[in-house]
């Protein structure tokens, strides 16, 4: 396996101080001593509930090839005999490695951040770029102050694109972060009552997403939901900021990336874009609007960097849901097939708006049912009840009519469904689970969605344990 990083690159960029023979580079870079291979180095950071440096011993019999630790770490670390790269402050020195890992690198840069959806856009921004040239990318939801520089450090040198995610539930996070990753095309989703708890209105939310503007490369690209009702506040935010192309993408007509054409299907979309003078179909492989909506935005951050958008675009039709993200299972009932759709990883009120879009667009079989299984939207403050008991009407819009509520915020939409609605709360998801299972008959469709923190990924869990997956429409992970 090729290094990552040699030892002498790694001390200067971190200003370290070696302990012990230093092998000639690392393959690669751990935080987590269970997930650490070998040839790696181990990065002992101190979290809020985790100090990295009481596992220095588990990395070493992993086979970490050398130790990054806190200088005044060290006494702690006691006879351990492992080589070692001793700084001052080991998410300080990551920070350095990840500033350094830019510096060096000739790739493209895309950075995406949005209240929903940068997962799935970074993912397929990474799916589709890998067709036309070598990718490096977030891994899974890596958008923090730790994930970013992370994810920074480990992008190896001889990459064509790299795509970052980057996220934020407080002011002034985004800033720190978006000045190491320097994009040259930065991407806003959309808009959202995501984290609103922190935040007085959605308004303040688009200016701390805004802060991505602040580290864009000069010549580089803004890339906008020009269907978002914060499009002009985002765009001149932008300008503000001092990027100088400012592009937007949706169904508006003066979108740069403007979907001509949408045809959704229960595990597909057919789609017909216009960019410019050109005229581009495709087939998106994972089904859902919102999922267009993103896959506009990968067309145009594509286009923006410079790849070939036939080969982008045909790489959509094997595009797949990700777990905890509108992934699909079908789910073996002695009777007949059930269709489970995971969507616990996340939630906000304009994804859970997505999320029974996609429910509701999906065929049942025989006498089966659309089934809702919802939990908690957290992070939305004094706002929560109120924009729990507005997911009344968005269900009952639906071909919904069967939902199933756990969680105590949940319990504000429980009050509100109307009677033809059949519900069932309960205080959580373990109390959910046997209800559930006792419920699903052959050919119902049920979707599990909810915030992560909610734990919903549990009955995601007990419904494949009950019911093993007979087939799935999606690649796995």
């Amino acid at each position: 396996m090729s290094l990552l990083w040699t030892s002498e690159a790694l001390v200067e960029a971190m200003e370290g101080r070696p302990i012990g023979s230093l092998p000639d580079g690392i393959t690669g870079i751990s935080i987590d001593s269970r997930s650490l291979e070998p040839g790696n180095a181990f990065f002992a950071i101190k979290g809020e509930a985790m100090d990295g440096h009481d596992f220095a011993t588990a990395a070493v019999k992993a086979g970490a090839a050398v130790l990054v630790v806190a200088e005044g770490k060290l006494p702690s670390l006691g006879r351990l005999t492992a080589p070692m790269i001793v700084v001052q402050d080991v998410l300080a020195a990551l920070e350095k490695l990840g500033v350094a890992a830019r510096a060096r690198s000739k790739a493209r840069i895309i950075a995406v951040t949005g209240s929903a959806g940068k997962t799935t856009t970074k993912e397929a921004l990474r799916h589709v770029l890998s067709a036309v040239g070598k990718v490096h990318a977030s891994a899974q939801s890596f958008n923090n102050h730790w994930g970013v520089p992370l994810t920074l450090a480990r992008m190896p040198q001889d990459c064509d694109y790299a795509v970052f995610e980057v996220g934020m539930n407080h002011p002034g996070e985004i800033r720190p972060l978006v000045k190491m990753v320097r994009p040259h095309v930065a991407i806003v989703t959309i808009i959202a009552a995501a984290h609103l708890g922190f935040f007085k209105n959605l308004d303040e939310i688009a200016m701390a997403k805004a802060e991505i503007f602040e580290g864009i490369e000069p010549g580089g690209a803004a890339l906008l939901n020009r269907d978002d009702p914060r499009w002009k506040l985002l765009g001149k935010m932008a300008k503000d900021a001092g990027v100088e192309h400012v592009y937007g993408f949706g169904e508006n007509a003066r979108s740069a990336f403007r979907l001509a054409g949408c045809e959704l299907h229960a595990d597909h979309s057919e789609i017909a874009v216009k960019i410019g003078k050109r005229d581009l179909t495709a087939r998106v492989g994972a089904p859902g609007r919102h999922i267009v909506q993103n896959v506009l935005a990968v067309l145009g951050a594509a286009q923006l960097v410079g790849a070939d958008l036939d080969k982008v675009a045909a790489a959509l039709a094997d595009l797949s849901a990700e777990r905890g993200r509108g992934r699909r299972h079908v789910l073996h009932h002695p009777n007949g097939p059930i269709t489970l759709i995971d969507e616990s990883y996340n939630a906000n009120p304009a994804s859970m708006a997505a999320a029974m879009a996609l429910l509701n667009a999906t065929p049942v079989s025989g006498e089966g049912r659309r089934i809702a299984v919802l939990g908690d939207m957290l992070e939305l403050g004094s706002h929560s009840a109120k924009l729990h008991a507005a997911l009344a009407e968005l269900i009952v819009g639906t071909g919904t009519r069967n939902v199933f509520l756990g969680g105590p915020e949940m319990q504000a939409l429980a009050e509100v469904l109307p009677a033809d609605v059949h519900t069932e709360y309960r205080a959580g998801a373990d109390e959910l689970k046997p209800i559930v299972i006792s419920a699903l008959r052959p050919g119902d469709v049920v979707m599990v969605k909810s915030s992560k923190g909610i734990g919903f990924s549990k009955l995601v869990e007990a419904l494949l344990g009950k019911f093993p997956a007979e087939a799935t429409n999606i690649k796995p992970a």
